[in-house]
């Protein structure tokens, strides 16, 4: 019997251990986890704290018992200290100090990551978080219940600086966001960060940009931030949310070699170059479907798919991840926002023939009411016509998500721009129209670089 060790219990580690076994129920699997919640939503935080998820059980994909009931070993409550690569082993810690060792035959480590500490003084003042765990969770959560605080500070304009200024705004809560670069959501081309910007600012939300925020003072009960150019600001309450990193100490005493950010470099077979250790998730790098090399793109749907091919291959398969496009998609309020592929800047530094059109359409038949506008950026190779990549802006209920998803099968199976035109997408007047609004983008894009 194969004894199957993995250590972390959020996407990676879950999906490997139930892959695992789903292809062969007799392997002996355990899964040790850090904290008492295997496999919850870390994405679904800020709607918890916004209230629209009431209860933080829900944000479990899986509860520990239907964990347990597939046959896999939850050892929760327990950290990894050491791996012994030599030996098969890892040493792992309970709550109160006793150690362990447990053997292995195959290792996976899902470590994740962890929240980016900037270089400001105060971080350690009380009414400052970080926000990535179930327990920071926790901690805001009861700030909020405690103190109520009127006004917060967020650093940070990328996803969950994001989610978390309209989680706050749902609580009555004023916002000012800081972020360091020109706009909002540099993970989208700056045209739809100022969209999004816009937004924030309707719903009362202070927008800062380029701006650094150095220190974070106590003053009686509350908190003064200060930054550059000036910038001044007392609150009751900061969230740091400027990123992650990989949580790879472990990985690294055992001798796993790293790379981009500190991540464990992995082939796509999910291997390290340690005998029998396999990474996944969050603390490795990851396979870009179109650069054709590995980059650092932490996202849960990546993670799902990297434990999966881990858990696979550890115990006799021998699968390859395909890729990430990295796609994703964010609702802000009423706005959702979407990117799949390369943006302008990524396409410039791989030295392609890019260029990028935006077209505004309606997301479906004017003449059926609610009709909302989007705002679609088509990016592909102007001598091969090669669709490259695509950014969706509009109202959440315009299928945003599902149109980007439409980019993303595309780019997946690498179509042209002008091939788009050809695919049988559905169409009702009240969803869509004869030619979806991903088509005309599409033949914006072809109207306007390959018939020029």
């Amino acid at each position: 019997m194969t004894h199957l060790l993995i250590i972390g219990g959020s996407d990676a580690g879950i999906s490997a251990g139930l892959r695992a076994k789903e292809l062969d129920s007799i392997v002996d699997v355990t899964l040790i986890v850090a904290d008492n919640f295997p496999n919850y939503s870390i994405c679904g935080i800020p709607f918890y704290l916004s209230g629209e998820v009431t209860d933080w059980r829900h944000l479990a994909h899986r509860t520990a018992e239907e964990i347990t009931s597939t046959g896999i070993n939850l050892l929760l409550n327990h950290t990894a200290t050491m791996v012994d690569a030599i030996n098969k082993s890892v040493k792992v810690v309970n709550q109160q100090g006793q150690e362990q060792w447990l053997n292995y035959d195959k290792l996976v480590i899902g470590t994740g990551a962890v929240s980016v500490q900037p270089r400001i003084k105060g971080l350690d003042n009380k009414g400052v978080f970080l926000l990535h765990s179930m327990g920071d969770t926790f901690a805001v959560h009861e700030y909020m219940t405690t103190h109520q605080p009127k006004h917060a500070v967020i650093v940070g304009g990328g996803y969950i600086g994001l989610e978390m200024a309209d989680a706050l705004t749902h609580q009555n809560i004023n916002v000012t966001l800081v972020e360091h670069s020109p706009t909002v959501m540099k993970t989208v081309d700056s045209s739809l960060g100022l969209m999004i910007a816009e937004k924030l600012q309707q719903h009362g939300i202070e927008v800062i940009n380029s701006t650094e925020i150095n220190t974070v003072e106590q003053q009686g009960t509350q908190l003064v931030v200060t930054g550059s150019d000036g910038f001044n600001k007392t609150t009751d309450m900061v969230l740091i949310a400027v990123g992650v990193k990989p949580l790879t100490d472990l990985a690294v005493s055992a001798g796993l070699k790293t790379g981009i950010r500190g991540a464990i470099q992995v082939n796509r077979k999910m291997e390290t170059n340690v005998p029998d250790i396999y990474a996944a998730g969050d603390c490795t790098e990851t396979w870009h479907r179109l650069l054709n090399e590995y980059v650092y793109l932490p996202l849960g749907t990546t993670a799902h798919k990297q434990g999966r091919i881990a858990g696979e291959n550890a115990i006799g398969g021998n699968v390859e991840f395909a890729g990430t496009l990295g796609t994703q998609v964010i609702k802000i309020f009423d706005l959702a926002v979407a990117r799949t592929g390369l943006r302008d800047f990524e396409v410039n530094d791989a030295r392609l023939n890019a260029v990028t059109v935006e077209f505004e359409t309606w997301d479906h038949k004017v003449y059926y009411p609610g009709a909302k506008k989007l705002q679609i950026r088509v990016t592909g190779d102007s001598k091969t016509g090669k669709l490259l990549g695509a950014q969706i802006a509009g109202h959440y209920q315009g299928e945003v998500a599902k149109r980007i998803d439409i980019f993303a099968c595309a780019l997946f199976h690498g179509m042209k721009v002008e091939d788009m035109s050809e695919l049988d997408l559905s169409y009702t007047p009240p969803l869509s129209s004869p030619w979806d609004p991903v088509q005309m983008s599409a033949q914006a894009w072809v109207k306007q670089v390959l018939n020029a």
